[in-house]
């Protein structure tokens, strides 16, 4: 059994330890969500979805906390650092569970410190460009970028962000070189775009869509297994020719380690009821997501396989972070 699978079966183990009293009572007040990033990106819009209806089921109010930075590392150190009471969740993400812990020399947590929930739902992956970037698809993007090595350059919501990842394995897999531009959040790295400040997105499609439906940003590929239904015009990754790029995003609901268990079990009893409500199902869908809903041992043994791969891309391009 290798490091992070330790860490995973502890943080699992320990939620079922010996509880105190007052966990039978939970909960009394209001619990934090701690979403780490900042509002309008992709992990804030299915924090907000959710929220009220987990609130609901719990009978106190789940209030979304925005605490963004350092591509995600400040609001996950945060959580981490939270007495484990369950009153205060998080969202974790490809990039704080899988990404920063692999990448970051000093991310300030151990994938140890987080017990995984559920994983809520996931969703393709994209690349856009800003108005009047003269490619009209991916293929000719590709042939664009590559008559001009290092003239274009690409946004994402922070260094060590699942985007950053998108975009080193779309210079990979393509054979062009871009310029990497982050910022603190997707919100911020859209904005960029649109207003002709950087060439090119990375993101998730619930972030974008609107911006992709009002002609603000121009869908030119998406990192998903197949085309969507809602736009079959536009390319996936392989079909212009870039291999295995196929992978998507996902966003789960995560708590300190030594979660009592009677805590565990009643807010992943709660997340299964909010799961299953045909309006939550749908609003995730309209935004583009897929609802899942597995359970805690599924969560933690889909975030140790995803580490493994992300270790090899990170040999392979030899990424790393400044601490």
């Amino acid at each position: 059994m290798n490091k992070h699978r330790r860490q995973l079966s502890i943080a699992c183990a320990l939620a079922c330890m010996a509880l105190p009293s007052w966990s039978q009572s939970y909960p009394d007040r209001p619990v934090r969500l701690v979403v780490p990033y900042t509002p309008g990106g992709s992990t804030d819009l299915i924090a907000r979805i959710v929220a009220e209806p987990l609130g609901r089921v719990l009978g106190k109010a789940v209030v979304v906390e925005n605490k963004s930075g350092a591509g995600g590392l400040l609001g996950t150190q945060e959580l981490a650092r939270m007495a484990a009471d369950g009153y205060t969740l998080g969202i974790g993400t490809v990039s704080t569970l899988i990404i920063l812990p692999t990448v970051h020399p000093k991310p300030g947590y151990t994938i140890g410190q987080i017990l995984p929930i559920t994983n809520i739902a996931t969703m393709p992956n994209v690349l856009a460009l800003r108005p009047g970037f003269p490619a009209k698809d991916l293929k000719e993007l590709v042939a664009v970028l590559k008559a001009d090595p290092g003239k274009y350059s690409y946004a994402t919501s922070g260094q060590g962000s699942i985007n950053h990842m998108l975009g080193e394995s779309f210079q990979q897999g393509a054979g062009v070189e871009i310029n990497h531009i982050p910022f603190r959040g997707s919100g911020p790295a859209m904005q960029s775009v649109m207003a002709g400040q950087v060439d090119i997105l990375f993101d998730q499609l619930p972030s974008s869509k609107a911006f992709i439906d009002s002609g603000k940003l121009r869908l030119m590929g998406m990192v998903a297994p197949r085309r969507l239904p809602e736009y079959p015009q536009v390319m996936t990754m392989e079909d212009a020719g870039i291999k295995g790029l196929t992978d998507q995003a996902w966003y789960g609901l995560i708590a300190p380690a030594k979660l009592p268990p009677e805590i565990h079990a009643r807010l992943a009893s709660a997340m299964k009821e909010v799961m299953d409500m045909p309006d939550v199902r749908e609003r995730l869908s309209k935004v583009g997501a897929i609802p899942l809903g597995n359970s805690s041992r599924d969560y933690a043994k889909q975030i140790e396989q995803e580490t493994q791969r992300m270790k090899g891309l990170v040999r392979e391009r030899h990424i790393t972070l400044n601490d």
